[in-house]
């Protein structure tokens, strides 16, 4: 009896704790549980940086492949990467001029894109579909596109992941190359989740592309910001503030094959939907953006863009159309390398625009012309002064609206300011950089210096390497100037004056490698050997050779055969310097800046994820209510 009188309370209580987990389970997160993560195991494994990586590539027909590479299509091959092999997989050569160059150079070391996925959509490496593999070419320091992606990760910007490997080619010794991540599926669903959105890569050079002219990162401490709203809370000085107020006027260095005219009285060689300008709503009017889609694109997805690229266009609704932390974030590492291959520059290309739920960003990408490598005429001291509130070449800032609405709002301006202070004093003031570059050097240039492809001497590389390191550290100083005032900070006052300017006299730009770095030849054309992947036919045709080549053969001294020998062989001991430098980092608690800020970053809950939670949720509620009412006709 007294089981009836309570069974409405028994009744209550079973169905007030299927609602408490409803609760939980909705809100787990914020209660400190981790949600489903977006890690890829090919993370800590390919893109590890605290070693030299190593690729062996296997083809029947190397040099067949090699001639017709400028073609740039898919043959099959397999490929081992450290000691774990894929067969079956698709290699091509990849890049715009630097493939003709490559080729002009007389010289086969071209950079490759691999698809694991090609034949066959199941293959992939430790979750990655597809690896690029760049050749380094006009970067004789080896780590401009290494160094820039590492400051983007590091500073909280969707970015590639990459690491150093050494190539073989049939077991022979290719080079030392850098590894890229594809932004393709496996970035996406890494830094989107499963359910990502829309990705494109405006360009419209076609073939002129390369450098050819015709948890979270929070913000600083002291500023109290609300971006959903659009809104800083924040005391600064009213030089700082005056230096946020765009002057739309070009730097004081412009790129000799500027063309003069359309907007803002200055035009790029790029079209106008490559810069993001809002024309209309044809979709003929933005080609360049929606043939260069990278996912599957729909007509409302076309639709959707355009909407956005014309408020963007009329600075309209701009903390909900773009991810203001994201973009800012990019400007910032962005603007600082000076990189003008790129969207800032004449070319406007270089970059990926995402888009999801009417949001855009920006994702960097190509920077082995950054650090002025494509200003090849530009001195070492203007370069390295080169203002951050103008930092557009080949145009003004009005004429790229992705980055105008950070100076046409002094709230924006503000924050781009206080994000550029914060950058430089974690990676430089606090002397992370000096680490990160010194034991990077360390980890490669033995495998640079017997790198029988490399486009540069070693000793071009151990200047190339100090020298962008002094301009790091140079370029560091000056934005701490053109931010505290002491430096103009837009190109119309450095026009005026130069008062303050960091001298960068004693380094030279064109020692780290630029666009016009001569006739390079293999090895530099410096005596540098390159492997010879030899056929049947060609060892059959040597040995008939050998008795008229007797006598000169004879004056190779056993001293330069070994040389050459260990040129065209892996070296045995690049394994060991490589497993002591891996020691080194760790001893000294020295990580991937990609991987550690990102450890650092709370993880965010995709839809696909956010439904299956509710589901769950609900499923639990209805337990919940059908155990009660089941007990309580059973009483």
């Amino acid at each position: 009896m007294s089981t009836n009188k309570n069974i409405n309370k028994i009744c209550i209580v079973i169905a007030l704790i299927a609602v408490i987990l409803t609760v939980l389970f909705m809100n787990a997160e914020l209660l400190g549980v981790e949600s489903k993560s977006n890690e890829k195991e090919y993370e800590s494994t390919l893109f590890d940086t605290s070693k030299v990586h190593t690729i062996n590539i296997e083809m029947d027909d190397w040099q067949g492949f090699l001639d017709t590479c400028t073609n740039e299509e898919y043959e099959t091959c397999s490929v081992e990467i450290d000691g774990k092999t894929l067969s079956n997989v698709a290699i091509r050569a990849k890049g715009n001029t630097s493939l003709t160059q490559v080729e002009s150079y007389g010289n086969d070391r071209y950079s490759f894109k691999i698809e694991f996925d090609h034949y066959d959509n199941s293959i992939n490496y430790d979750g990655l579909d597809k690896l690029c593999l760049n050749n380094i070419i006009q970067d004789n320091t080896y780590m401009k596109d290494y160094l820039t992606y590492q400051m983007m990760g590091y500073f909280g910007v969707d970015a590639p992941l990459c690491s150093f490997a050494n190539i073989t080619v049939n077991g022979e010794n290719w080079g030392l190359y850098l590894a890229v991540e594809a932004v393709e599926e496996s970035f996406l669903e890494r830094n989107y989740g499963n359910d990502y959105g829309e990705l494109y890569k405006p360009d419209s050079t076609g073939n002129m592309g390369g450098g050819q002219k015709p948890e979270g990162l929070e913000p600083p401490e002291n500023i109290p910001i609300d971006i959903q709203q659009g809104e800083i809370t924040q005391n600064m000085s009213a030089d700082a503030s005056q230096q946020g107020r765009m002057a739309a006027n070009s730097p004081p260095e412009m790129p000799q094959n500027q063309i003069n005219g359309g907007k803002g009285g200055e035009r790029s060689m790029g079209s106008d939907d490559v810069s993001l300008i809002y024309t209309d709503d044809s979709f003929d009017s933005y080609s360049n953006i929606f043939d260069n889609a990278k996912t599957d694109i729909t007509d409302a997805d076309k639709e959707r863009l355009i909407k956005l690229l014309k408020q963007l266009g009329e600075n309209q609704n701009i903390n909900e159309i773009v991810d203001i932390d994201e973009v800012i974030r990019y400007f910032v590492v962005h603007n600082f390398v000076c990189n003008f291959d790129s969207y800032t520059g004449s070319m406007i290309h270089n970059y990926y625009l995402y888009e999801e739920d009417g949001q855009m960003s920006m994702i960097p990408w190509d920077y082995n012309l950054a650090f002025g490598g494509f200003e090849s005429n530009s001195d070492a001291t203007s370069m390295v002064n080169y203002p951050i509130d103008t930092p557009v070449s080949g145009g003004d800032v009005e004429s790229r609206p992705m980055l105008e609405w950070i100076f046409a709002n002094e709230t924006y301006t503000q924050l781009y300011h206080a994000y550029f202070a914060q950058f430089i004093s974690d990676y430089f003031d606090s002397g992370y950089f000096e680490q990160m570059i010194d034991l990077t050097k360390e980890l490669i240039a033995p495998y640079i210096e017997q790198d029988p492809t490399k486009f540069c001497t070693y000793e071009e590389f151990e200047t190339g390497i100090e020298t962008l390191k002094q301009f790091c550290l140079l370029r560091a100083e000056s934005v701490t100037g053109q931010l505290n005032g002491t430096i103009p900070a837009t190109s119309d006052e450095q026009r005026q004056s130069q008062d303050g300017f960091i001298d960068a006299s004693s380094i030279s730009i064109s020692d780290m490698g630029t666009m016009h770095a001569g006739n390079m030849t293999m090895g530099g054309g410096r005596g540098m050997n390159r492997p010879t992947m030899q056929t049947e036919e060609d060892t059959q045709a040597i040995q008939g050779d050998e008795v008229s080549n007797e006598q000169t053969e004879s004056s190779i001294t056993s001293e330069q055969q070994e040389e050459q020998n260990q040129m065209i062989q892996q070296p045995s001991d690049l394994q060991q310097t490589n497993e002591n430098t891996q020691q080194t980092m760790q001893q000294k608690d020295f990580q991937n800046p990609m991987q550690s800020s990102r450890n650092e970053m709370p993880q965010t809950i995709n839809n696909s994820d956010m439904w299956l939670q509710i589901g769950f949720s609900c499923v639990c509620l209805c337990l919940g209510i059908v155990i009660a009412l089941l007990y309580k006709k059973r009483v």
